[in-house]
């Protein structure tokens, strides 16, 4: 069975940052094929894609953390990591990665890692 294990997360100070990192076991798909990305989720708003990484290592960000956040993978260690620099308290949810597949996530859903900016 898949799991997706995030960690990293806390409550860090505006301006602040923060090294997330999700761990992929259990399939038996090569992991330096898969697309993966990074998702949040703050109260009351939808999951939405924030970075992306693909097996080349294209990356691809939304626009709210451009500049801020930067995706990156270790193909060795089935891993991939988000920096999260000059952090916002919107930046304040839960965050969870991912497989990105053509319809969407693939896999279910992690547990994800709680991030709290303060003000």
């Amino acid at each position: 069975q898949v799991q997706l294990v995030e960690s990293g997360g806390g409550l860090v100070q505006h301006g602040g940052s923060l090294r997330l990192s999700c761990a992929l076991s259990g399939t038996m798909f090569w992991f330096y094929t898969m697309d993966m990305g990074w998702y949040r989720q703050a109260p009351g708003k939808q999951r939405e894609l924030v970075a992306g990484i693909g097996r080349a290592g294209t990356t691809k960000y939304a626009d709210s953390v451009k500049g801020r956040f930067t995706i990156s993978r270790d193909d060795a260690k089935r891993t991939v990591y988000l920096q999260m620099n000059s952090l916002k308290p919107e930046d304040t949810a839960v965050y969870y990665c991912n497989r990105e597949g053509t319809s969407g996530p693939v896999f279910s859903w992690g547990q994800g890692t709680q991030v709290t900016v303060s003000s």
